[in-house]
């Protein structure tokens, strides 16, 4: 059912050294900054550039998106995950008690961990979308909505909020498209099995349960909604849902889906036997969402990685970045990799998937390499493969995010 629109204060203690019990999952980045927000506050944002937070064992850092320099360093809990908010500021922390407002800082302001608390039953996935940021609790599977340009706007408080109740408890995920309508997981306590879609005024317009393990969510040119699946993925288009089978069956699983809103095209991550020991992959998925189709892409030998290790950057290109150190460059039209940059040493996969591992982000044409056998980021340019900055740290990064 759908819940009235309410304000809340977020105002909690949160307990350090907590782990929050989260499943692997890699969310979708953010389109642009708040474009609504006061003028001050907007300068401040666009003076700022680009900010890099890092998590690590019981804190956070802040980094300069250009050089690199720690601007701030502020205690969390064991485990947090990063998720950008939208606003091209602030960053959402998942942790013990919901979605954490992290304030990145500006050229006048130190980065701050705020008393901001979106609550939540076991946060999960954020998503940025159309001018709103969805918070999914899987305790409740609840949706949290509100405008993406709102939480710049609001100061110290919390933006209004709209919540859509869930039905029963999942890992899932919901996004809210441009004409209002509610896209949304389905699931239980037993697993996950499907979407579901309802219109602007609540009522279920499409639904599938074709979609074991559904998990992930991305979003192709014009607003077509991918979600992978445990034996393919499931793409509605604003009018239908269209199952694609996997190859390999009946296990072919996509988890994590990285798109591009200037592109008909998805990257996924792919796994075809569900008994393999350990978290390194060796193929890429390449979904068509104009087709529609599903291609399975092997790796370059040699080149494995995780869900941290994938994103889109210059050109609509994918960019992995693998195991042997370099990024490999795919470029998903002709379903072949054209390119590779060698930025780190080469690292074997993490013995579980919190553990601290290389991951990649990218911000326009720089991508952000994280090493944490070395305690070190890099700043890379993907137009050329250079790197054009790199920092050691005290500490060893885990899950990255970035402002913008």
């Amino acid at each position: 059912m759908r819940a009235l629109p309410h304000r809340g204060a977020g105002v909690l203690a949160l307990a350090l050294g907590a782990t929050v019990a989260l499943t692997a999952c890699a969310g979708t980045p953010s389109s642009a900054p708040a474009s609504d927000a006061p003028a001050s506050d907007a300068a401040a944002v666009s003076d700022a550039g680009t900010r890099v937070a890092l998590a690590y064992p019981g804190g956070i850092v802040v980094l300069d998106g250009e050089t690199l320099e720690v601007l701030g360093d502020v205690d969390s809990e064991e485990f947090t995950r990063l998720n950008p908010a939208g606003d091209g500021r602030h960053v959402m922390v998942t942790t013990s008690a919901g979605f954490q407002v992290l304030d990145a800082g500006t050229a006048d302001a130190e980065p701050v961990l705020t008393d901001r608390l979106f609550e939540a039953e076991a946060a999960g996935h954020v998503v940025v979308h159309g001018g709103k940021t969805v918070l999914y609790a899987d305790g409740t599977s609840d949706t949290t909505i509100f405008d993406t340009d709102d939480l710049l706007a609001a100061g110290d408080e919390l933006p209004e909020t709209t919540v859509i109740e869930g039905v029963e408890a999942h890992h899932g995920v919901s996004i809210v498209l441009e004409d209002g309508s509610f896209v949304t997981t389905v699931g239980n306590a037993d697993g996950r099995t499907g979407i579901m879609v309802q219109d602007a005024e609540g009522a279920t317009i499409a639904e599938s349960a074709e979609c074991p393990g559904v998990h992930g969510e991305g979003t192709a040119q014009d607003e077509v909604v991918v979600f992978g699946c445990d034996n393919g993925a499931l793409v509605y288009d604003g009018d239908e849902i269209v199952k694609l089978d996997a190859p390999d069956q009946p296990y072919g699983r996509t988890g994590n889906l990285f798109v591009s809103e200037t592109s008909p095209l998805v990257l996924g991550d792919y796994k075809d036997d569900q008994d393999a020991e350990g978290y390194l992959l060796q193929s890429v998925v390449v979904i068509d969402t104009a087709a529609p189709s599903l291609e399975v892409i092997d790796m370059p030998e040699g080149a494995e990685y995780t869900f941290r290790d994938l994103a889109r950057g210059p050109e609509d290109l994918g960019y992995i970045l693998a195991s042997d150190g370099s990024i490999h460059v795919l470029d998903l039209e002709a379903g072949e990799f054209v390119d590779a940059f060698p930025v780190i040493e080469a690292w074997e996969g993490p013995a579980d998937w919190q553990d601290a591992h290389p991951a990649i982000k990218i911000s326009g044409d720089i991508a952000y390499v994280t090493e944490p056998a070395s305690n070190e980021v890099h700043a890379v340019d993907l137009t050329s493969g250079e790197v054009l900055a790199s920092a050691t740290l005290e500490v060893t990064p885990n899950e990255i995010a970035l402002t913008r």
